[in-house]
């Protein structure tokens, strides 16, 4: 509930509020449900979430106390602060979404979370909080701080291709299934603030893509682990092995959620990344050529883990008589299966539902009047 208001509120003070209340239920299911180590996990998680709140917080009051002493943001969105005011407010309010996303240097909290958190926390970290971060970009940053935004962009463009290179080689480097798609995240949400920040409709659309697509895929991942979890109460990928031949319904699924991870064509992600890169290729090339590279590790870690976990023969006796994906397992993957496929193959409807926001968005940071993306999808 906390989470839809979030998403709808017209009020600023609302909206933080909301934002805080977000923290407590998630920070219960780590300390009361999670690993070993969720103590640490869940500290750490409330450090970085308590400190992003006090600069929303410092940002917010500078924005009331600069625009007219209300927190009506259909008011707010109205007015204009001078470029000294934009650069203190935008840092405020960036910082505190960078946090929530989260970017590099601001991501260390996420994988301990993740790996700490029961399935139930990973999903609606992955699915849900992490969008928090990018919403309040498209939400606040870019239409309320326009000049700073602007002026910001070059230097939060190299942070983003940062994320995806970066973190694509720490999942690289995982030996731990839930860590791995944590660190994908990562570099995910990566291409989400290079498509938000390259200020026109394809990058932004497909940000906005990235992160719906981002957390149907990941959740599916993180299901599929603790599914696996449930049965051999181990996240090592050296562990397992040979899967098809014992689960065949969970590889075909694991298989398909994979591979949507990194975006092969067909799949939901592929959409997204495409989008957000012909966005870029519009402002730096080169961003472009590195961001690729990312998706080349994505492919890497992805079908490496894939090759560990699915093919071969099975590591133990009790490997091989490890029982498949019952019927209401099966229940909760099929549905995000049917998504993958059904936003990868066809997504025009989900990209018409948008086009008049991200076209009134960008109007409203640059004054520009562009297309529709769902009608002229390679035109800058």
């Amino acid at each position: 509930g906390a989470m839809i208001v979030v998403f709808t509120a017209l009020d600023l003070f609302l909206f933080f509020m909301l934002w805080e209340l977000t923290m407590i239920p998630m920070y219960f299911m780590i300390i009361l449900w999670g690993g070993p180590n969720r103590i640490a996990a869940g500290l750490k998680f409330v450090l970085y979430s308590l400190t992003g709140s006090l600069l929303l917080l410092v940002g917010i009051l500078g924005v009331y106390l600069n625009g007219g002493h209300t927190y009506d943001l259909l008011v707010l969105s109205e007015q204009t602060y001078s470029s000294s005011t934009q650069f203190w407010l935008f840092l405020a309010f960036f910082l505190a979404f960078a946090i929530k996303m989260p970017m590099v240097p601001f991501h260390t909290w996420l994988p301990d979370a993740h790996s700490e958190a029961p399935t139930a926390g990973s999903v609606i970290l992955a699915g849900v909080l992490l969008k928090m971060g990018g919403y309040g970009f498209l939400r606040f940053c870019l239409p309320m701080f326009p000049e700073a935004s602007a002026n910001f962009a070059p230097y939060i463009l190299w942070l983003s291709v940062t994320a995806i290179i970066y973190g694509g080689y720490l999942a690289l480097a995982q030996s731990d299934l839930k860590k791995l798609v944590a660190y994908s995240s990562v570099s995910h949400m990566g291409f989400v603030t290079l498509g938000i920040f390259v200020f026109n409709s394809q990058g932004i659309q497909g940000a906005v893509l990235q992160m719906f697509n981002h957390g149907i895929t990941t959740a599916a991942l993180f299901i599929a682990v603790g599914q696996l979890y449930d049965r051999t109460h181990s996240r090592e990928i050296s562990d397992y092995g040979g899967l098809h031949k014992p689960m065949p319904r969970f590889v075909a699924l694991f298989f398909l959620f994979s591979v949507a991870a990194f975006g092969l064509p067909g799949t939901c992600n592929f959409i997204g990344e495409f989008l957000v890169l012909v966005g870029t290729s519009y402002v730096n090339f080169a961003i472009v050529l590195i961001s690729m590279g990312g998706i080349v590790l994505a492919a890497a870690y992805m079908l490496w883990m894939i090759q560990r976990v699915a093919l071969g023969e099975p590591k133990t006796e009790a490997a091989k008589m490890l029982p498949d994906l019952s019927n209401r397992e099966l229940a909760t993957l099929i549905p995000l299966a049917i998504l993958v496929l059904c936003i990868g193959l066809y997504p025009g409807p989900l990209m018409e539902m948008m086009d008049a926001s991200v076209i009134h968005l960008i109007h409203q940071t640059t004054g520009l009047q562009v297309e529709e993306v769902s009608q002229f999808p390679l035109r800058p």
